[in-house]
């Protein structure tokens, strides 16, 4: 999911570890569920008066005949706050640099600054009944003004995904979001899909694979591929790594790292 801002929120999320104690509380509390390291939103909401911070980098490289692009994005930021029992609020942004080459030579044309801002919700519609999913509704709205100018767009950007989650076993889950998007100075929609599928090889490290992509309204569809683990420190405390690439004509690499803190309510 470089800058004064990325060092400040990874000094104060490490701050905020080595500095809080928890009880033996917390082990009643629920899984660490996270919307990271994949494309795929989680149908699970933070538990009421929970924080929950998910950041990370990531590299892209796209080709295009004799130009390349690099997009180095230093801070995939997310806080996610749980409202109500059912009901998050969700804030994000990220910082994205981004190098050109022509012909293998490097260009002076190099952009940086914020992407615009994301304020969403999340809420559960439904829980897992036999066959039946779980069922979240997320929505996210992109402010144009928060942006920097080499990635502001004139006009907001909106997004809605419904999000689905089976249990296959014990150790395996299968996840799906289906939505639209509007965004990029662009009327038409972009309709959106992802599918992953979860293996927990430990208690304490996962798998997963993924597929994902759009069909924009009036341009080719994109599809693309990820994979990558989760590695579980404390019951609060979450790394990912990840790995991918386009099946389309599109991105040519994506790796990307992370780190996923809970901190849970604590009660009076």
């Amino acid at each position: 999911m470089k800058l004064t801002f990325k060092n400040t929120a990874i000094g104060l999320l490490f701050f905020t570890i080595k500095t809080m104690s928890f009880s033996q509380e917390q082990e009643f509390l629920a899984p660490l569920i996270t919307d990271r390291p994949d494309q795929t939103e989680s149908a699970n909401v933070v538990s009421k008066g929970t924080f929950q911070l998910e950041t990370g980098t990531s590299y892209e490289t796209y080709k295009n005949n004799n130009i390349l692009t690099k997009n180095f994005t230093y801070n995939t930021t997310l806080l996610r706050y749980g409202l109500l029992d059912n009901f998050e609020l969700r804030i994000g942004w990220d910082f994205v640099e981004g190098k050109t080459k022509i012909n293998n030579q490097t260009t002076n044309n190099v952009s940086s600054g914020f992407s615009p801002l994301l304020l969403g919700v999340k809420t559960s519609i439904a829980k897992e009944n036999g066959w039946l999913p779980k069922i979240g509704l997320i929505g996210h709205l992109y402010l144009p003004f928060t942006a920097g100018s080499d990635y502001k767009p004139e006009t907001s950007g909106i997004e809605f995904r419904f999000a689905f989650a089976h249990t296959l076993s014990e150790k395996s889950s299968l996840s799906y979001n289906l939505g639209a998007s509007w965004g990029n100075d662009s009327p038409e929609a972009s309709y959106v899909y992802t599918i992953a599928y979860g293996y927990s090889i430990t208690e304490k490290i996962g798998t997963y694979a993924e597929l994902y992509g759009d069909f924009p309204e009036n341009s080719k569809a994109n599809h693309l591929w990820d994979a990558g683990f989760t590695y579980l420190i404390n019951y609060n405390l979450q790394l990912d790594a990840t790995v991918g690439t386009s099946i389309t004509k599109g991105q040519d690499l994506l790796l990307s790292t992370g780190v996923s803190y809970r901190i849970p309510k604590k009660d009076n």
